[in-house]
């Protein structure tokens, strides 16, 4: 039986609903990587050529602005209806050699949150090295064998032992969380589910393992896939059509890691961004959007004034500022951009 309690906070959240769609609201889009045609289990690639459309219709529909100046109208509870900010996660050396110039053609700032561990390492972001290893070798060992957190885990590859370079390549954009049961692309997925939640150190370990068990040879790090440099850094901001957030040391996930972990990842970044630019880092963005229900006010004790999720929804005066919400965007064409901007700005 509902309680009176209970009904007065459907209540609420009704009336909060209905609120939020009649007021001035925003979004701020989430991007990735701006790239060509290639490997993408986690849709995190956007072509250039649909990029530059996206561009082309939020300046015909929106207002775009950089992070900043919507989180401050967010602030003082002044937001622009249609203001729109867009974000790159992770820190993509594509986001200086491919997105920069076309911001910069239409004249729309963005937000590059950067995973500062990866600044002074000559390797991808680890979920791509795993890609790499597992989706771009033809042919594994019928069996795997892990200890992770002292559980021995095993895996049978049956027919998935072998992977043709056809099967990629039909497979490229198949989502890695939609794959088939026995494929090389669960493989893929059950590894990383795996080691998603461990610290740098263990998944580094078991990497090495797995490249071992692999026979994999190291490779020149792809271009659409690197990580920013250091010497990069000055580069992106030049021409203040990028300013830089921060993503944490090496891109946990924040919720399964002890708050003296948290604490450190949150406060090392901003403290190593600020020493590599010489200017202070106000903005910072959850990886894989995960946070704990401590994280937020750690992000506030470091020091940043605002802070974004990936909760999907738009963004408007009620919004928390250290979870601001945002939308990820997929390598739409022109047509189906559009039809799904309009559906965010009119809901």
């Amino acid at each position: 039986m509902l309680t009176i309690a209970r009904i007065q906070r459907k209540i609420n959240r009704v009336a909060e609903r209905i609120q939020q769609k009649f007021c001035a609201k925003g979004l701020i889009l989430m991007y990735h990587r701006v790239a060509e045609e290639d490997i993408d289990p986690w849709s995190l690639r956007v072509s250039p050529k649909n990029f530059a459309e996206h561009l082309r219709i939020l300046k015909q529909y929106t207002q775009p602005m950089s992070l900043k100046d919507l989180a401050e109208a967010h602030q003082v509870g002044k937001i622009r209806d249609r203001s729109v900010a867009i974000t790159f996660d992770d820190g993509y050396a594509n986001n200086l050699h491919q997105a920069k110039p076309l911001l910069e053609k239409y004249q729309i700032p963005a937000t590059v949150f950067v995973t500062t561990d990866y600044l002074t390492q000559s390797r991808e972001f680890w979920w791509d090295e795993l890609e790499r290893i597992i989706l771009q070798t033809e042919t594994l060992p019928e069996q795997l064998a892990l200890t992770i957190k002292e559980q021995p885990q095993q895996w049978q590859l049956g027919n998935a032992c072998n992977y043709s370079k056809s099967e990629a390549w039909h497979n490229r954009h198949l989502p890695a969380w939609d794959a088939p049961p026995g494929s090389r692309l669960r493989f893929y997925y059950q590894l990383w589910s795996q080691l998603q939640p461990l610290s740098p150190e263990q998944r580094q370990l078991l990497l090495e393992q797995i490249k071992a068990w692999a026979n994999y040879q190291p490779l020149p790090l792809r271009l659409s896939h690197r990580p920013l440099a250091i010497a990069e850094l000055s580069e992106i901001e030049q021409g203040n059509v990028i300013e830089l957030g921060a993503h944490t040391v090496s891109h946990p996930l924040l919720a399964q890691q002890s708050l003296r972990v948290q604490k450190e990842e949150i406060e090392h970044s901003k403290l190593a961004l600020e020493k590599l630019l010489n200017h202070p880092v106000t903005s910072f963005a959850y990886p894989f959007g995960s946070y704990g229900d401590e994280t937020p006010a750690l992000v506030a004790a470091a020091g940043f004034q605002y802070a974004c999720s990936t909760v999907e929804t738009t963004i408007w005066h009620k919004s928390d500022r250290y979870l601001l919400p945002r939308l990820e965007v997929q390598n739409w064409n022109k047509a189906e951009f559009e039809q799904q901007l309009l559906s965010w700005l009119k809901n």
